[in-house]
């Protein structure tokens, strides 16, 4: 008796490991398709390219929306830097930021100007926007923190940022920045923003938890939808 069922547990856990590693390799070739749709169906690159040069910043950004996840950041700003490492990685986009900026003054001309060279890049990269899935969302935990993005190219730019930090700086970055850097990629990029915080209690977790749900949503809101390849994602039929 103790044998059949000790055979029942086993074929049980084998049939659980079959199904696990199933599901892993279809997740991975979704991935695969995803990020290669566009070649697939023989579409021009989705490539951004934005020089923007003032009294206070000189600010290139070129990125490729079908991309990786590779990252060249230099910025002159070490942690944002390090957050849009996160952009890139987790929305797998190829990401070029180069930046000089009046940093012996603060890091907040570069930080905002960054956000609005990569909000051009990313509107110059989507173009008409035709076939994208338009909408994404996200909730990304890092330790303690638990942050959702919800995110819509819908032509119309607006940021609700719900995030607190419970100090002022992450080392020498000063964490009101965060707000800043959103509010410029919104706005220049066409995109409905919102970010939420549900838990959080070390700012550095709690803002790196926030770009990488942004990068995720990102990902998805960029990727095409096979199903409908040509036509703008809306049913006024403008974004």
């Amino acid at each position: 008796m103790m044998n059949k069922q000790a055979e029942n547990l086993f074929i049980k856990k084998l049939k659980f490991k079959i199904y696990f590693y199933f599901y892993i390799f279809l997740m991975q070739i979704s991935d695969r398709l995803s990020s290669s749709t566009p070649a697939i169906l023989n579409l021009p690159a989705r490539v951004g390219s934005v020089k923007r040069k003032t009294g206070e910043t000189d600010v290139s950004v070129t990125l490729n929306l079908d991309g990786v996840g590779d990252c060249q950041a230099n910025t002159g700003i070490p942690f944002l830097d390090h957050m849009l490492h996160q952009i890139s990685s987790h929305g797998l986009i190829d990401l070029d930021v180069q930046a000089v900026g009046d940093i012996e003054i603060d890091d907040h001309h570069t930080n905002e100007d960054v956000g609005i060279t990569l909000g051009q890049a990313l509107k110059q990269a989507l173009g008409d926007r035709k076939g994208i899935v338009r909408f994404g969302h996200f909730l990304a935990p890092l330790d303690e923190a638990l942050v959702q993005v919800a995110l819509d190219f819908s032509g119309r730019p607006h940021l609700s940022y719900g995030l607190e930090m419970p100090t002022q700086r992450v080392g020498n970055y000063d964490t009101q920045l965060v707000r800043e850097f959103f509010v410029a990629v919104a706005n220049n990029s066409l995109m409905t923003l919102h970010i939420r915080q549900l838990a959080g209690i070390n700012s550095h977790h709690i803002i790196e938890a926030g770009f990488k749900a942004f990068a995720r949503s990102l990902r998805m809101a960029t990727e095409i939808d096979p199903r409908r390849v040509g036509e703008i994602p809306s049913s006024k039929g403008v974004l």
